[in-house]
């Protein structure tokens, strides 16, 4: 009788280490969007590489890679634990380092070792912050990648050997003119996916297609909680008046995309409160994401997924209104997502 292909992949796992590396590694990169499925992890990097190659960056692709391997490693040399290294939990923050760090700074032989610093630090700040906030029962999500790479980008104006090549120039905040949107059907469908695509720093359409494709496979939930808040975010930051070039850009879409799948589907048992309540978690998360805009445009830095990872947290805390979905008890409450294979 033949294997099905899920469980077949479970048996080769447990009975090949070198399967067993490929598979933690591809968890590591579903785990971005906390889903805890090699197939989304695997579909995520070729996004990743797909839409970094096009805009003639292949050294993103490639820093995406380095990061989660570093940064699964560290958690292994570290000895943290073994079923959250399996799950993919230690390696989430290190391929966003690994993505960030080529999209901002100048790329040279030293980028590489800073990078795999960044990565290998990455690890231990989401231990760390996981310690901190398992008190509240609050996962740290993306908030290590950010801590981290905002101290890595902001050293680019200190060290000479660090180059920047494309971070904001900073700026005071000006008092925003009215943006003229010209946003046709076609460019619309296009901001939705590349809302999903910033999640990776990707400014791709396909990029964008292929990342809810990979929701889809472990989560039709997560999928769809994607373009819904990718939607709700696009008409928040029109009704606002966001700027249109990061508007159309996907600028802010990218946190409320994360939001959307946590609140809606992770976190939280689905059902209409819970959408309410995810709802208003996008909503607000664009505008954290417009705040966070002003507050760093003197400093010069990116936002990151701060705004998701703000939002995200102040919602999470009252958990007790609602019938939270259980995880893995076992150390922190980490979300990682059951299987769906």
């Amino acid at each position: 009788m033949r294997l099905q292909p899920a469980k077949a992949w479970s048996t080769s796992v447990s009975d090949h280490r070198a399967v067993r590396v490929v598979d933690t590694l591809c968890r590591g990169s579903g785990q971005v969007m906390f889903q805890n499925n090699p197939v989304t992890g695997i579909l995520f990097i070729i996004g990743i590489w797909w839409g970094s190659t096009r805009a003639g960056e292949w050294e993103v692709g490639l820093g995406a890679v380095v990061g989660l391997v570093v940064s699964t490693c560290t958690a292994w040399l570290l000895g943290f634990d073994a079923q959250s290294r399996g799950q993919g939990i230690y390696g989430f923050n290190g391929i966003l380092v690994g993505a960030a760090l080529p999209s901002f700074l100048h790329v040279d032989a030293r980028l590489w070792v800073y990078l795999v610093v960044g990565a290998a630090v990455s690890t231990v700040v989401m231990q760390a912050i996981s310690n901190i906030f398992d008190t509240w029962g609050v996962t740290a999500m993306t908030a290590p990648f950010v801590i981290t790479t905002w101290f890595l980008v902001l050293g680019a104006f200190a060290f000479a050997n660090v180059g920047d090549a494309s971070l904001p120039k900073a700026a005071l905040p000006q008092p925003p003119s009215t943006p003229d949107y010209d946003f046709g059907v076609l460019t619309t469908v296009e901001i939705l996916f590349k809302n999903v695509a910033q999640v990776f720093l990707i400014e791709n359409v396909v990029t964008g297609i292929i990342f809810v494709v990979a929701l889809a496979v472990s989560s039709w939930a997560a999928a769809v909680a994607s373009l819904l808040g990718s939607a709700l975010a696009l008409g928040t930051a029109v009704l606002l008046g966001a700027s249109a070039d990061s508007t159309e850009s996907g600028l802010f879409g990218f946190s409320a995309v994360l939001t959307a799948i946590a609140l809606g589907t992770v976190f939280y048992s689905p059902g209409w409160r819970v959408a309410a309540f995810a709802a208003l978690g996008v909503i607000f998360t664009v505008i954290v994401q417009g705040a966070l805009d002003a507050a760093l445009d003197p400093i010069g830095i990116p936002t990151f997924t701060m705004p998701f990872v703000l939002a995200t947290w102040l919602f999470l805390i009252p958990h007790e209104k609602f019938r939270p979905i259980h995880h893995d008890p076992h150390k922190r409450k980490f979300a990682a997502q059951a299987d769906t294979e």
